[in-house]
């Protein structure tokens, strides 16, 4: 009698395969570093010369959150940064998920039709509930609005998606009775803090209804980038958005 010998499992399609990596820590924390070092650079332009700093807001509280123990806020965020990006690397290489350089061009492509979909999407929805869309945060100068550009796809998507609404989720999927009420809660607030945050400080936008309403959808949408596409995709997509509305592209 004769063993049929069992037959050899079917290729994962390719697309399936860029989907399932690209949500890993591991395509997160690599698809974001050309974000830091083009944020530094062009922040370091746009400051050099002026008696005032201009950073974003989320960047100085996740400074705060580090204590320096006399060291400068940056160099520890970076030893912080190095220390992370070798754990993830580390522990996601176990897992023997692929490193493809093309899948962080598809990354961008992707955060790109993201930026655009969301951008018509949210502002049709404001255009009907107020009649306009909310106008573009003004800021110092155009190297320094693309440089805030960047650092607010950087670092608000790290302080508001990853550490905000993730943390709240982790806290309040153990008092609710399913998980997906505690990621709901967590998400709405967290949209309404990322949206009231953009009018504090000097550069902070005087307070409408409408563009205050446009931060919050908008913030629900990358909560929603997020969960399903993961941190890298979300932060590209935040940052593509706001370069497109400060260079005109939405005009």
């Amino acid at each position: 009698m004769s063993i049929a010998s069992p037959q050899p499992a079917p290729p994962v399609p390719r697309w399936r395969e860029y989907h399932r990596v690209t949500r890993t820590a591991l395509y997160g924390f690599v698809s974001v570093l050309p974000l830091l070092v083009l944020y530094e650079a062009l922040i370091l332009l746009a400051n050099r010369g002026q008696a005032a700093q201009v950073r974003i807001s989320a960047e100085i509280w996740l400074k705060r959150l580090i204590p320096s123990f006399g060291l400068s806020a940056m160099h520890v965020l970076a030893a912080v940064v190095l220390v992370i990006g070798v754990v993830i690397f580390l522990r996601e290489r176990k897992k023997a998920i692929p490193l493809r350089p093309r899948y962080i061009g598809w990354m961008l492509a992707e955060s790109t039709v993201y930026a655009v979909v969301l951008a018509f999407l949210v502002a049709g929805v404001v255009g009907m509930l107020f009649a306009a869309a909310p106008p573009g945060q003004p800021a110092p100068g155009l190297l320094a609005q693309l440089a805030l550009s960047l650092g607010a796809g950087l670092y608000e998507e790290l302080f508001f998606r990853v550490l905000l609404v993730g943390g709240l989720y982790l806290g309040l999927k153990r008092l609710l009775p399913r998980p997906l009420y505690a990621y709901v809660v967590a998400a709405v607030v967290g949209a309404l803090l990322f949206s009231f945050v953009h009018y504090v400080g000097v550069y902070g936008d005087a307070f409408t209804l409408a563009s205050f309403t446009f931060r919050f959808l908008f913030g629900l949408a990358l909560n929603g980038v997020f969960l399903v596409r993961g941190f890298g995709v979300a932060a590209w997509t935040h940052a593509l958005y706001d370069v497109m509305v400060v260079t005109g592209v939405f005009g």
